[in-house]
């Protein structure tokens, strides 16, 4: 029997086009961006001023701290910005789990509905059709509306603004890291980045396979998307943005495995929640 997607048709289509339009969008400031455009406290503008230029202040701080080891620098404050925003991910991954815990026991009874109105397609019969699973949704206390965008989109700011301050603190180009420079373009990192967005991405959807057993193909796109164009993009950037795109993927994957490790009920009892 056919499941009943948890999201409205156009969720996924949008979650798709945020991910592939926001890197476009987001490289498209690279103008304004560059350390030709270096920023300072006399940048213009509330972001430059209230959010890239404490940044820009801020890795200059841990560097000078590090003797002038920038690359230490920028993986600090990924890790110390990853930590802030920690919250708003948990929060974000509590509600995710316990709304698939509530569509798995919910899914029967759509199913039934279906069936029930599988054989009259009248304009009747939809209406009648979207007002019970309107009510099966409110007798649950379920909202299918409520995907958990609003962590992702307050952390926005944040990650942009961090972009930003390495873009444009034109000390960074001139210190190494590891076996690269800062300031110039690597071909071993950008590879780093792509791998690491793709298990990130796996690693995110392992978490809901208990509850979603067909692979559904847009979500396939996006985990082939998604670290492709991050390596396109990377090849063309100086080494310093794929460094804070990998060490910032690499804690997203410990993150999604330890909450969902914490949030998740243990399958023994899951089951017991299923057949109560």
């Amino acid at each position: 029997m056919k499941k009943i997607s948890m999201y409205p048709k156009w969720a996924k289509p949008m979650l798709i086009m945020m991910i592939c339009v926001i890197p476009v969008i987001l490289l498209s400031g690279c103008s304004t961006a560059s350390p030709s455009n270096p920023i300072n406290a006399d940048s213009q503008g509330i972001f430059n001023h209230y959010f890239i230029y404490p940044f820009s202040i801020l890795i200059k701080f841990f560097a000078n701290a590090f003797h002038g080891d920038y690359g230490l620098s920028i993986v600090l404050m990924t890790l110390i910005i990853r930590v802030a925003i920690m919250p708003l991910m948990m929060n974000q991954t509590k509600k995710q789990l316990a709304m698939k815990e509530k569509m798995a026991v919910l899914q029967p009874e759509l199913n039934a509905l279906k069936d029930k109105y599988k054989d009259d397609v009248s304009a009747e019969s939809k209406k009648q059709h979207q007002v019970e699973m309107m009510q099966l949704y409110q007798k649950h206390q379920f909202n299918p509306l409520n995907i958990g965008c609003l962590p992702m989109l307050l952390q926005w700011p944040i990650t942009l603004a961090f972009y930003y301050a390495i873009r444009r603190t034109p000390e960074i180009a001139a210190h190494d890291f590891l076996w690269f420079s800062l300031g110039k373009t690597d071909m071993i990192l950008p590879l780093i980045a792509a791998a690491v967005y793709y298990v990130q991405f796996r690693v995110s959807q392992s978490a809901s396979a208990q509850y979603q057993q067909n692979q559904n193909n847009q979500m396939a796109f996006i985990g082939l998307l998604s670290p492709i164009m991050m390596g396109v993009f990377s090849f063309a950037m100086p080494a310093a943005l794929p460094l804070y795109w990998a060490v910032g993927g690499i804690f997203i994957i410990v993150q999604t495995i330890v909450l969902n490790k914490m949030y998740a009920k243990p399958k023994q009892q899951a089951k017991t929640f299923l057949t109560e």
